[in-house]
């Protein structure tokens, strides 16, 4: 794999979408991944995961289009998560506070757990 190619595949884990991502997400692919995005949302998941965990590079493209898919989310009142747990993914997320703003888990099971317990609930 070059430096900018960037692969993805989506699965469904009960009724939440878990999008999973290989590669870096930098300038060179933002583009392809927020067209992913794009297309997973349009199927309008009751819960979305972004797997980050395979992610070697996670840039400000990439951020930005995490902050957005939020948004998109929260707005049609639903749930999104995402999952880093390497420093590369991680440490981006948390030092521009993204980590207030959406749920960051070191695993997809501990992920998809937290999301199933609750879906269904309004609590915060």
């Amino acid at each position: 794999m070059s430096a900018s190619e960037l692969t993805t595949s989506v699965a469904h884990r009960d009724q939440i979408t878990v999008l999973s991502v290989v590669g870096d997400i930098d300038v060179a692919t933002a583009p392809a991944f927020e067209t992913v995005v794009a297309a997973v949302l349009a199927d309008d998941p009751i819960a979305l995961i972004i797997d980050l965990s395979k992610v070697d590079l996670l840039a400000t493209a990439g951020l930005r289009i995490l902050a957005g898919t939020h948004q998109k989310l929260t707005r049609r009142g639903r749930r999104f998560a995402v999952v880093a747990d390497s420093p590369a993914t991680r440490r981006p997320i948390q030092l521009t506070d993204l980590n207030q703003l959406f749920a960051l888990y070191l695993t997809l099971d501990d992920a998809i757990t937290s999301l199933r317990k609750s879906q269904g609930t309004t609590t915060q």
